[in-house]
């Protein structure tokens, strides 16, 4: 067994600030890869890479990101505020460099879409801005925040309104995979994964038995 080695509180708080936020934005695990659209009331397009976006329910199906402290412009955070609306879009293998291109931090008169060499697609009932050539999109609607006082971020929730995907994508149970519609994960800040599968097991209960599915 390797040996291990023991990294107290007070060491953390010791550490260069690169270094740290390193270190502590890797130890959760594995994490979403999302590209979050927006638009402003002049018609001005915003497109930035989250690494936060979480299930928060399915009943409402909502889901939350969290965005840092708005002690500075935060351009998506400022948007679906005054718009009510935004779009999450999974990153794919073949554009991982363009998602990362866009957590710069561009003026806000600037179309990360175009930057990037990402395409704007808009559905039918959604008027935020999605990403085309992701497989997996979902469009949202304000719902709530919820001020982190201990560290000033803020969680974001959105109600979903409409999904667009590939219908290949869905499978009889409703499962949408994943791993066949080729979308990463990222760990820490900057590290893009292509995640193999390793299983896909039934539904737990006392007693009884797992199966692979």
């Amino acid at each position: 067994m390797a040996s291990l080695t023991t990294i107290t509180a007070e060491e953390i708080a010791d550490l260069p600030r690169l270094y740290r936020n390193n270190l502590i934005n890797s130890l959760s695990g594995f994490k979403s890869a999302n590209l979050i659209g927006t638009m402003d009331s002049e018609g001005q397009a915003n497109l930035a890479v989250f690494s936060s976006v979480t299930h928060f329910g399915s009943d409402p199906p909502l889901l939350g990101f969290v965005t840092r402290p708005h002690v500075v412009p935060r351009h998506t955070y400022e948007n679906l505020k005054a718009m009510r609306h935004f779009t999450v879009n999974h990153v794919h293998k073949d554009f991982t460099l363009a998602a990362h291109q866009s957590s710069a931090k561009y003026d806000k008169d600037v179309d990360e879409f175009e930057i990037c060499g990402l395409t704007k697609h808009f559905g039918d009932l959604h008027p935020a801005p999605y990403v085309a050539e992701a497989k997996v999109k979902i469009g949202l609607k304000f719902e709530a925040e919820y001020a982190i006082k201990e560290n000033g971020t803020i969680l974001v929730l959105g109600r979903i309104v409409e999904i667009l995907t590939e219908k290949a994508l869905i499978k009889e149970d409703g499962f949408v995979d994943l791993y066949e519609a080729g979308t990463v994960t990222i760990n820490g800040l900057d590290a893009y994964l292509s995640p193999k599968r390793i299983a896909r097991y039934s539904y737990a209960r006392p007693n009884q038995g797992i199966k692979e599915i």
